[in-house]
C-alpha cells in the first residue's frame, strides 16, 4: 500500500512471512488485494483510519495465524465473507465505522478465540446472533448503531470475562432489561435498545453505566447504590419514577437523570446538584411548561428573539448581538442564563480520558480565514446536547442552526477522513437524521445554516442534537464524535411592537394620574365580574387545570357553548366510544371539533389532567392538533383542529357521495404520513405512546389530503394502570393484533399490526371486515394472504386506480402490509423502518417469514370467537372495549360541503358535462 500520491494499494502490499502490517492513519485509498490471503505467518493487519473502499476479500479467511484484523474508520462496504469464519486464531476483529451490509455470517460461531469484537456504525441487517454467547474469551463487545436488531441474547450479559459491553441504537422489538451476574464491568452501555421493565437490581461497574433512551420504568433499586463508586451513570430519557436516591446527588460523580418521571423534591433549588443533571427529570415537567428544578422561573417579559454564540464569547454580527456561551460544559451538565435560556449536555467521550472541556476551537494555524467569528468556536457533546429558550411569546419563529466542522480538515491527511453524524430534533420532532455537517456544507471548515419554522404554544423552544452511534470515532484523535454546533438564532415570524418608552414628553404627574385611573377602572371591572359570578370560586379541578399550564389553550364552558351553539344537535358530527363530537367555530373563525369525553372514566380528574398534559405535549405534522381543553364541573371537553376532508375510511369506502377520488401518489403519501406519525409516537417523542386503535377512521385528512392521526393517548385516559398486560383491551374489531386481542399484551407492535391492515385498505379501497352481522371473518387480510400464496398480489389493487400506479411502489406497500400483520410481534418491523422503506432508504424483504406460532392461536375464526366471548384462557381476565370498524369516535363528520376538494371535483365534473 502507499501514501496519498499512490492510489493502488497492491504496490506496497505486505508479503512473505512478515508478522505485522500496521498501516493506520496513512490516508491510503483503494481496495484490499485478495493476494493478501496468501501471506504466511502474519499475525496483525491494521488499516485503521484510511479511505479504503470495496469489500473484504474472502481470501483473508486463509490466514490461519491472523490474530488481529482492523479495518475500522474506512469506507468499505458489501457483506462480510463467510470465509472469515475460518480465522479460528483471531482475537481482535474491528469492522466498525464502515458501510458493511448483510447479516453476520453463521461461520462466525467458530471464532471462539475472540477477545474484542467491534461492528458499530454499519448497515448490517438481521438480529444479534445467539452464537456470541459462546465466545467465552470475550472481554470487549461493541455493537453501537450497527444496523442489527434486538433482542440482546440473554447470555451476553452473563459472560464472565466481559468487561467492556457497548450496545446501542437497536431496531426490533421491546425486550426486558437483561440480568447481570458479572461484577467486573468497566463500561456497560445498553443505550436505545428498546429495553422495558425495571432497572436490574444487581449491577457493578467501575467507570460507566448507560441505560439512556430506553423505555424503563419503576423506581431505582436499592442495590443500585452499589454504583456509588461509578464515575458516570446515565439514565436519561426513560420513565423512571419515585424519589431520586440521596446518594445520587451527593457523591459528586457524573449522573444524568434528565427526562424521567421522578417525584419532585422542593429542596431542589437548581437543576444541577454537584455533577448530577436533574433537568426535566420530574413528572411535573412533562405536563407543564414550567421546569420544576428552576424554582419560580418567573418570566420578567416574553421574549421574541434569541441569539447564542455556542461555545464562544459575546459577539455582534450585523444588527444582532449573540450572547456568550463559554461554560466549559461536562459529561452531565445543565447550565442556564437567568432562566432565559440554557443547555443540557449528556455523555462522556469514551476512550479519551484527557477531555476537560466540551468546547471546540478552530486551530490557530488553520488556513481558513474567511469564516465568520461565529464559527471560531463550537459546543460539543458526546451523546445529547439540548438548548432551551424559555419565556418565548407564543407564535411562529424561524430557528437558524449554524454549523461548521472545525475539527476535521480539508487536506489530504487522515484528519480529513472523519465522519460526524447526528440527529436534529426541534420541539421533540426529528428534523434531520444522520446529519453530516461536512457533506451539507461541501467540506470541513465551511459554514452551513439550517432553517426551520417552529410554532411556540407553551413559551419554550427545545433544540436537541443527538448522537445515534454513527460516524467515525478516532479521527483525528480518540473520542471525537457526537454533535457540534456553532450558533443559534431565533427570529419571530410576526410583527413585534416596539417597547414603550417613558421619554415621550408625558409628565410624571400625568403618568401617575393614568396609573391611578387605570387601577380604579380595574377594581370597578373586577367588582362587576364578581357580581356576575365570573370570579367566584371554582372547583378544584379547574384550579388544577390552570396550575398545569398545559402546552395548549384552555377554554371556558361558556366559550365552548358559544362555539357549538350550546351543543346544538345540528352541530353534532359524531358519537363514539369516548363520547360525542360537535363542530364549533371560535370568534376568530377557526373551526374546531369538540370532543365531549365521558365523565364515567375510572380515573380521577387529577390523573385525567396529567394524561391530558402528556397529549398536549405531542405535536407533529401528522398528528391532529389539540387546540385546548375545558374542564368545568363534570364536563371534560377537548377542542381539536377541524379537518374538512374527514377520515380516510370515509374517503375510501364511506357513502358514495362522500368518497374522494384518491389517486396512487396521494394514497402513497397517506401511507407515509401515517407511518411518520406512528414513528414519532413510538420512537421519536420522549413520551412513548402506543395508540391502541389505529384504523382508517382514526386517520383524518386535511384540505391537502395530508394524513393526521387522531385520538392518540385517549385510550390511555380510560385505562387503570400502566402495565403491559392490559386489563381492558381498547381497540376495534378487525384491527387488533392477535397478542393484544387474545392476551391483552400491549406493545407498539400492536399499532404496527393495525397499520398493516390500514395499508391493505388503502391499496384495495375496501374495508378489512365485511358487515360483521353478515360475515364473521377478516376478509381483506385473508384475501391478501391467499393472493400471496398464488403469486397474484396485484389482484388486490383497487379497480378504481386502473393501471395508473407505480408497480414497484405498490409492491412495496403490499409487502409492508404483510410484514406488519405478521402473527408474531417480533416479525413486524419498527415504524421507523417502515418510514425508511417507504422513503426508499431500505428495500423491504421480498418475502414474509412463515408464521410459527401454534395453529390454534393463529386461527382467525377462533380469535373472532374469543373476541366475541370477551375472554381468553390466560390467567388474567381481559375485558374488551372494541367497536365495529364501521363506527368510531372519530368517524366525525361528512366531508365538508365547502371543502376545496369537493368544490374542485364538482367543477371538474361540470366542465366534463358541458
Amino acid at each position: 500500500m502507499q501514501k496519498p500520491q499512490r492510489t493502488k494499494p497492491t504496490r506496497h502490499s505486505p508479503t512473505g512471512n512478515r508478522q505485522s502490517s500496521d498501516l493506520i492513519r496513512n490516508y491510503l485509498s483503494g481496495t484490499i488485494p485478495p493476494e493478501w490471503g496468501s501471506m504466511e505467518q502474519i499475525v496483525n493487519i491494521s488499516l485503521l483510519a484510511n479511505r479504503l473502499n470495496g469489500s473484504i476479500p474472502k481470501e483473508l479467511g486463509n490466514i490461519s495465524t491472523l490474530k488481529t484484523l482492523t479495518v475500522e474508520d474506512n469506507m468499505m462496504s458489501g457483506e462480510i465473507p463467510y470465509e472469515l469464519g475460518n480465522l479460528r486464531s483471531i482475537e481482535r476483529l474491528f469492522l466498525n465505522s464502515n458501510f458493511f451490509t448483510g447479516e453476520l455470517p453463521a461461520s462466525f460461531a467458530n471464532l471462539t478465540s475472540l477477545k474484542e469484537f467491534r461492528i458499530g456504525s454499519n448497515n448490517f441487517s438481521g438480529k444479534i446472533p445467539d452464537f456470541i454467547v459462546n465466545w467465552t474469551n470475550l472481554t470487549s463487545l461493541r455493537i453501537q448503531a450497527s444496523g442489527l436488531e434486538g433482542p440482546i441474547p440473554s447470555g451476553i450479559t452473563l459472560l464472565a470475562t466481559l468487561t467492556d459491553l457497548r450496545i446501542s441504537d437497536l431496531g426490533g422489538p421491546d425486550m426486558p432489561c437483561p440480568s447481570f451476574k458479572n461484577t467486573s464491568f468497566v463500561n456497560l452501555i445498553l443505550r436505545s435498545c428498546n429495553l422495558i421493565g425495571e432497572l436490574p437490581t444487581f449491577i457493578v461497574s467501575s467507570d460507566l453505566v448507560d441505560f439512556s433512551f430506553n423505555k424503563l420504568n419503576g423506581s431505582i433499586p436499592e442495590r443500585f447504590s452499589d454504583l456509588s463508586g461509578t464515575d458516570n451513570i446515565y439514565l436519561t430519557g426513560n420513565s423512571i419514577s419515585g424519589n431520586v436516591p440521596g446518594w445520587m446527588t451527593t457523591i459528586g460523580d457524573n449522573i444524568d437523570l434528565s427526562y424521567n418521571n421522578f417525584t419532585f423534591d422542593s429542596s431542589y433549588s437548581t437543576c444541577q446538584i454537584r455533577e448530577t443533571n436533574l433537568f426535566s427529570s420530574f413528572s411535573e415537567d412533562k405536563i407543564s411548561k414550567r421546569v420544576s428544578c428552576l424554582g419560580n422561573n418567573v418570566c420578567p417579559r416574553n421574549l421574541t428573539s434569541l441569539y447564542i454564540n455556542c461555545g464562544g464569547e459575546r459577539l455582534g454580527v450585523g444588527d444582532k448581538e449573540y450572547e456568550s456561551d463559554e461554560d466549559q460544559g461536562g459529561a452531565s451538565k445543565f447550565f442556564s442564563i437567568e432562566n432565559r435560556w440554557g443547555y443540557s449536555s449528556t455523555g462522556r467521550f469514551m476512550d479519551d480520558n484527557t477531555r476537560d472541556s466540551y468546547i471546540a476551537k478552530l486551530p490557530s494555524d488553520s488556513s481558513t480565514t474567511n469564516m465568520s467569528g461565529l464559527y471560531m468556536n463550537a459546543r460539543t457533546s458526546a451523546l445529547s446536547l439540548t438548548y432551551y429558550a424559555f419565556c418565548m411569546r407564543s407564535g411562529n419563529y424561524t430557528v437558524r442552526l449554524h454549523f461548521a466542522e472545525i475539527i476535521f480538515t480539508n487536506d489530504q491527511t487522515y484528519s480529513s477522513l472523519g465522519r460526524r453524524l447526528f440527529d436534529i430534533y426541534i420541539q421533540d420532532v426529528r428534523m434531520e437524521k444522520d446529519f453530516d455537517i461536512s457533506a451539507e456544507a461541501g467540506g470541513a471548515r465551511k459554514e452551513i445554516v439550517k432553517n426551520y419554522t417552529v410554532n411556540v404554544t407553551g413559551s419554550t423552544i427545545e433544540i436537541r442534537l443527538q448522537w445515534a452511534g454513527k460516524g467515525t470515532l478516532n479521527i483525528p484523535f480518540r473520542g471525537n464524535y457526537g454533535p457540534i454546533i456553532s450558533a443559534i438564532s431565533v427570529d419571530p415570524n410576526f410583527p413585534v411592537p416596539k417597547e414603550s418608552e417613558n421619554g415621550n414628553g408625558v409628565s410624571g404627574g400625568a403618568v401617575a394620574g393614568i396609573v391611578v385611573g387605570a387601577v380604579c377602572g380595574i377594581i370597578l371591572i373586577l367588582g362587576v365580574l364578581w357580581w356576575c359570578g365570573y370570579l367566584r370560586p371554582r372547583d378544584t379541578t379547574e384550579l388544577e387545570l390552570h396550575g398545569l399550564e398545559l402546552n395548549t389553550g384552555s377554554f371556558t364552558l361558556r366559550q365552548i357553548k358559544i362555539a357549538t351553539n350550546n351543543f346544538d344537535v345540528a352541530n353534532k358530527i359524531g358519537e363514539g366510544g369516548f363520547g360525542s363530537v360537535y363542530k364549533g367555530v371560535l370568534p376568530n373563525g377557526t373551526l374546531i371539533a369538540v370532543k365531549q369525553l365521558s365523565s364515567k372514566s375510572k380515573q380521577g380528574n387529577r390523573e385525567f389532567l396529567n394524561e391530558l398534559g402528556v397529549i398536549s405535549a405531542l405535536q407533529h405534522p401528522h398528528l391532529v392538533k389539540l387546540y385546548g381543553c375545558c374542564i368545568e364541573g363534570n364536563q371534560l371537553l377537548l377542542a381539536y383542529e377541524y379537518l374538512e376532508n374527514n377520515s380516510l375510511a370515509r374517503a375510501l369506502f364511506g357513502p358514495k357521495e362522500w368518497q374522494l377520488e384518491l389517486d396512487w401518489p396521494t394514497r402513497y403519501r397517506i401511507c407515509l404520513g401515517i407511518a411518520r406519525g406512528l414513528a414519532f409516537l413510538h420512537e421519536e417523542s420522549r413520551l412513548k405512546i402506543v395508540h391502541r386503535d389505529i384504523k382508517a377512521t382514526n386517520v383524518l385528512l386535511d384540505k391537502n389530503l395530508n394524513a393526521k392521526i387522531s385520538d392518540f393517548g385517549l385510550a390511555k385516559l380510560d385505562e387503570e394502570d400502566d402495565t403491559h398486560i392490559s386489563t381492558r383491551v381498547a381497540g376495534t374489531y378487525g384491527y387488533m393484533a392477535p397478542e393484544y386481542a387474545l392476551r391483552g399484551y400491549l406493545t407498539d407492535k400492536a399499532d404496527v399490526y393495525s397499520y398493516g391492515i390500514v395499508l391493505l385498505e388503502i391499496v384495495s379501497g375496501m374495508a378489512n371486515i365485511a358487515d360483521r352481522a353478515k360475515e364473521n371473518k377478516f376478509v381483506l387480510l385473508d384475501r391478501a394472504l391467499a393472493l400471496k400464496s398464488t403469486g397474484n398480489l396485484l389482484d388486490l389493487v383497487d379497480p378504481k386506480l386502473g393501471s395508473e400506479y407505480d408497480i414497484l411502489e405498490m409492491m412495496v406497500v403490499i409487502n409492508l402490509a404483510l410484514m406488519c400483520t405478521a402473527i408474531t410481534p417480533a416479525d413486524r418491523p419498527a415504524m421507523s423502518s417502515v418510514v425508511s422503506m417507504l422513503e426508499g432508504r431500505i428495500v423491504p424483504e421480498s418475502f414474509i417469514a412463515e408464521q410459527t406460532i401454534p395453529r390454534t392461536e393463529m386461527d382467525r375464526q377462533k380469535m373472532m370467537k374469543q373476541l366475541e366471548n370477551q375472554s381468553t384462557n390466560q390467567m388474567e381476565e381481559v375485558s374488551f372495549a372494541y367497536t365495529d370498524s364501521s363506527t368510531s369516535a372519530v368517524d366525525l363528520y361528512p366531508v365538508d360541503r365547502f371543502s376545496e376538494y369537493l368544490q374542485k371535483r364538482d367543477n371538474d365534473a361540470k366542465k366534463l358535462l358541458s
